[in-house]
């Protein structure tokens, strides 16, 4: 493979593009769903207070670095671990785990935007109460139907990328990010206007520092690190696509910004929601699995609407609810799927079109199991036991690429930008359209911290998850 970028590549239009795409890929399920229950069940503001602390002094100089190999060495995350260490097969291989990682994340987040259109077609045909039933999620996750949802989402999500960065990937960013905040924004504020509504916000923003603890403080740091799209390769390739006249240190903030934003806004409408239609909610029954809340748990939630504003209105915010998830989605589906095609166009010389019907064509293999995995096959629902359990293939590629790699990815990108490219070529690059970062607090901090305190606290979390998850 020729170790030098290709001539011609995409780039986002602006800063804001770049700022819209980034925080599209960052905003996900995680930050509408998961987020709000983990901070309710561990501390409410207490949690938020560990949460933006792990932010700004573990994440931010990791998407600093990630976005700075990016644009520095204008390729993949493959090609821009070999250019910036000098064509080491050692740090190639740590590319190439960067890739891996977000085509398998693809594979089961693809089955899930899948689901959310199935919700999305039943609730608009009146379902809301079929949807609100215990039996509902594991009957419709076994239709064979499935496979039909699932072909059209990715012929949607490959044409989007056909159009390239600025007419495709940007461009979605620009109508669904807006979109998406709008709704959110709305939903909540009608939310907050029902009675009972005050004990949800109390629950998730008055302090309680007795549930914390060392559990909680990681889980904290993963879902911090998760939020923002580390470790998936996503900032490295968005990275390679960022004008070299903008300031590197300011978008990445407004990405971080802007992604904190959404999930803590999601939470002022979920726990709020839940407590207006149930003044008695136990929220420590609540799981935090995404997939749990979003299709078992949340249709409930809009059902018991129907006596305040009746069955249609309780539909409409569920159709919106459901909109708005799909929204967050679809963006974060399409720029974990670029990740792979921009390595096979860098490192192949495929064309664009060349390397999106291949990865189509792989992604499709891979979610085919995945899709049947929950009870449409018993071979790929019982695939394999680990951790005292039966895991299906499905679950088996969520624990491995999505819970368990990536601070391991993170972990090697600090060690690399303080170790190998070298503390001086990743100032050199920051410096870049911000000529101020130079001796500013930030370069202190960075220099001190990536090749030290947040490596280790980053392998200390893959440790601990390995620990919990498979032992």
């Amino acid at each position: 493979m020729s170790e030098t970028a290709p001539a011609k590549r995409g780039k986002f239009s602006s800063r804001t593009g770049f700022i819209l795409a980034a925080a599209g890929s960052a905003v996900g399920l995680g930050n509408l769903v998961a987020f709000p229950v983990m901070a309710s069940k561990n501390g409410g503001a207490a949690f938020l207070l560990v949460y933006l602390f792990f932010i700004a002094a573990i994440c931010y100089p990791v998407m600093l670095a990630e976005v700075a190999m990016g644009r520095k060495a204008q390729r993949n995350p493959v090609g821009a671990f070999l250019a910036l260490s000098g064509g080491s097969r050692r740090w190639h291989l740590v590319g190439m785990l960067a890739v891996l990682t977000p085509f398998m994340i693809a594979v089961f987040y693809s089955v899930i935007t899948a689901w959310l259109l199935v919700y999305l077609r039943e609730l608009l045909g009146g379902g809301l109460a079929m949807l609100a039933e215990d039996a509902s999620f594991s009957e419709i996750v076994a239709r064979p139907s499935i496979f039909g949802y699932l072909i059209a989402l990715l012929a949607v999500v490959f044409v989007i990328l056909l159009n390239g960065i600025r007419r495709g990937i940007e461009r979605l960013a620009r109508v669904l990010m807006p979109a998406l905040a709008v709704m959110l924004l709305a939903l909540t504020i009608f939310v907050l206007t029902l009675e009972n509504a005050n004990a949800g916000i109390a629950y998730y923003l008055v302090p309680d520092f007795s549930r914390m603890n060392l559990a909680v403080v990681n889980g904290a740091l993963a879902q911090a690190f998760f939020s923002l799209s580390l470790g998936m390769g996503i900032l490295i390739t968005y990275g390679s696509y960022f004008s070299p006249g903008d300031s590197i240190a300011g978008s990445t903030r407004t990405v971080a910004i802007a992604d904190t934003g959404i999930a803590f806004f999601a939470g002022l409408l979920i726990l709020p929601a839940i407590f207006a239609f149930d003044a008695n909610a136990n929220t420590e029954e609540l799981s935090t699995s995404s997939v749990g809340l979003i299709f078992s748990f949340l249709p409930k939630i809009f059902l018991s609407m129907e006596a305040a504003v009746g069955y249609t209105g309780a539909s409409i915010a569920a159709v919106v609810f459901f909109t708005l998830v799909f929204f967050a989605a679809l963006t974060s589906l399409v720029s974990i799927i670029e990740i792979p095609i921009s390595c096979w166009i860098d490192e192949w010389k495929l064309s664009r079109g060349r390397a999106i019907v291949l990865q189509a064509t792989l992604l499709t293999l891979v979610a085919i199991p995945a899709a049947m995995s929950l009870g449409m096959s018993d071979f790929f629902t019982s695939f394999i036991s680990y951790g005292g359990e039966s895991k299906s293939f499905f679950d088996l590629v969520a624990d491995v690429f999505y819970e368990t790699i990536l601070p391991l990815v993170g972990f090697s990108v600090c060690i690399f930008c303080a170790w190998r490219w070298k503390l001086s070529g990743l100032t050199a690059e920051l410096e870049i359209g911000d000529p101020g970062y130079r001796g500013s607090w930030l370069h202190r901090y960075v220099d001190f911290s990536l090749g030290t305190i947040i490596p280790a606290v980053l392998l200390v979390v893959f440790l601990s998850t390995v620990y919990q998850i498979y032992f």
